[in-house]
């Protein structure tokens, strides 16, 4: 039998069950140093970050500075921003990455696949023909081909200069 071994995810299958878990992540991850976090771009009450755990490289979520846990929960300005960042995501990405498609949504609940439960967030995934190989179907396992540093050195700038050419307008 072949091992493959994911040893940074082993803070995320046991998250909570720790001594003095901090909280929410999502309402942690503003506060961090730039070279910790993985955010690419705040706004005024949502921000973009890249995925810890994600599906394929580029994959972002867009999330509430406010702890809220459902889009109902949400206020006009809230979603308004977290729809334009959706979209500027899809943009950003297809530039980065030349995408051949996405994968946009939200899940609520545990039985929707929420990995945090309180806190609503829009992932945006950008996919390519062919990139669920063999190691996600048989091996449960995902190859990522960049490391998410790399990501969010490569999203940055972009978000940077969309936010100026939107603010333009």
């Amino acid at each position: 039998m072949d091992h493959l071994w994911s040893p940074w995810r082993l803070a995320y299958v046991t998250r909570g069950d720790e001594a003095g878990d901090t909280g929410c992540v999502f309402c942690a991850a503003p506060g961090l140093p730039v070279n910790e976090s993985l955010l690419v771009f705040a706004g005024d009450s949502c921000y973009v970050l890249l995925n810890l755990y994600p599906y394929n490289s580029g994959h972002l979520m867009v999330v509430p500075f406010r702890h809220v846990a459902t889009l109902a929960g949400l206020t006009s300005a809230e979603m308004d921003e977290l729809g334009r960042l959706t979209q500027r995501c899809e943009v950003a990405l297809t530039e980065a990455y030349r995408p051949h498609g996405f994968n946009v949504g939200v899940n609520l609940g545990k039985p929707a696949g929420a990995g945090v439960l309180d806190h609503v967030h829009m992932h945006v995934v950008p996919r390519w023909n062919g990139d669920s190989n063999f190691m996600t179907v048989v091996g449960e396992t995902r190859v990522l081909p960049e490391a998410l540093d790399a990501s969010a050195e490569r999203l940055r700038p972009i978000f940077s200069r969309l936010a100026q050419s939107t603010a333009k307008n």
